[in-house]
């Protein structure tokens, strides 16, 4: 298989292939679906809506097009399965004879093209293409999959969709591979031999801690303090709020984001770990703006968190919330880490947090080999 990363050539039976586990729908579900693909699409058009208010302003319009065009694609892929027909098969009978260019390159099935380039002969405004994408997702809410025209609807869909990625400008590859990595990103868990390594051939002194317990306790300040290796570490902290809530334990979900994610610029920081023997690694991925992004992206989901009793009794997270959180390390290392793992650390840090916040104290342990975060009492 190509090698699926935003950019790359792909097929579109490897993209059909490579979604498919990400499809979390009950097989019968045909609602859901089709209601999906309807907000979809009225993403794209509001992607363009922007790009009118803002004009040059939206520098983001390309990116985030290209996005929701894949999300619109997933929904179509969907669809497509519970019809029991194959994507690439419907968007060949639109594509041929129909005055489009498609890129056909070497590679081991010739049978399929790449979905790369699709070239229209006359390519229409975008705005009044995605008018017309917008009626055919309307007429695609009353589908019956029961019936034998209803193939013939999503052909149609496909039809305008293909005018729409033309008319929008983007690498129809690129919004293939790129819905792969945020799909299988978000719903597949990864093989942690594929995670990245962010402190592979950095000296000890300069790795984060495989394996850590540190200690953190309440005074009668109010104030909670940390302690690693029998040393105490950082500043003593409060919540900083009116209301208590807890905020001065936080350091746990940077605790959680070193255990699972394998990264936090202010616990490096706080040990004096900092990647030093390569400057630019430093300066870009250790020191001021990414401790601000480590601690404000740790603000940014507590605020999120007490909406929703800081994720107690819950096995997921809104993919609002991690897309949020995607956009927030854009630029950063960990940026390289699958949205599954953010998940992941997430709950596991607040799993630990509510123990802390419980107890006003506890010990935190860390095991980056097992990328796990749990909590002991004091004394045990």
């Amino acid at each position: 298989m190509n090698e699926l990363r935003p950019g790359a050539r792909i097929l579109l039976s490897e993209y059909e292939q490579a979604i498919a586990p990400t499809d979390r729908f009950d097989d019968s579900e045909i609602t859901p679906i089709l209601l999906g693909l309807f907000g979809e699409v009225g993403s794209v058009m509001s992607t363009s809506k922007k790009l009118h208010r803002e004009k040059a302003a939206f520098t983001g319009f390309q990116n985030d097009v290209e996005e929701e065009l894949g999300d619109t694609l997933w929904y179509v892929a969907a669809l497509c399965r519970r019809l029991d027909v194959k994507l690439s098969d419907m968007f060949e009978q639109v594509l041929n004879g129909n005055g489009y260019a498609v890129s056909i390159a070497a590679n081991s099935d010739p049978t399929h093209p790449i979905a790369q380039v699709m070239t229209a002969k006359d390519i229409a405004p975008l705005d009044s293409v995605l008018l017309k994408l917008g009626e055919q997702a309307a007429n695609l809410l009353s589908l019956d999959v029961t019936v034998d025209t209803a193939k013939d609807q999503i052909l149609s869909f496909v039809r305008v969709y293909i005018e729409a990625v033309q008319a929008a400008g983007v690498s129809f590859s690129s919004v293939l591979s790129s819905n792969i990595a945020k799909a299988c990103g978000r719903f597949i868990a990864p093989d942690t031999d594929d995670l990245p390594d962010f402190d592979f051939g950095f000296p000890v002194e300069e790795q984060l801690p495989r394996h850590f317990e540190i200690e953190i306790s309440q005074r009668a300040d109010g104030r909670s303090y940390l302690r690693w290796n029998g040393v105490f570490i950082g500043d003593p902290l409060s919540d900083n709020i009116a209301d208590e809530d807890g905020y001065r334990f936080h350091d746990v979900f940077h605790f959680a984001n070193v255990a699972i994610l394998h990264w936090s610029p202010t616990f490096r920081a706080l040990i004096k770990h900092k990647r030093k023997s390569r400057k630019h690694v430093d300066e870009a991925q250790d020191s001021g703006r990414a401790i601000v992004i480590d601690e404000g992206l740790s603000a940014y989901i507590f605020s999120y968190a007490k909406s929703v009793n800081f994720f107690e009794d819950q096995k997921t997270v809104s993919f609002d919330l991690l897309k949020a959180v995607r956009n927030f390390v854009r630029g950063y290392e960990v940026e390289a880490c699958p949205l599954h793992l953010w998940e992941y650390a997430i709950l596991q840090g607040y799993e630990v947090f509510r123990e802390v916040r419980k107890n006003n104290g506890g010990i935190i342990v860390g095991n980056r080999d097992e990328r796990t975060l749990r909590y002991k009492p004091v004394g045990n």
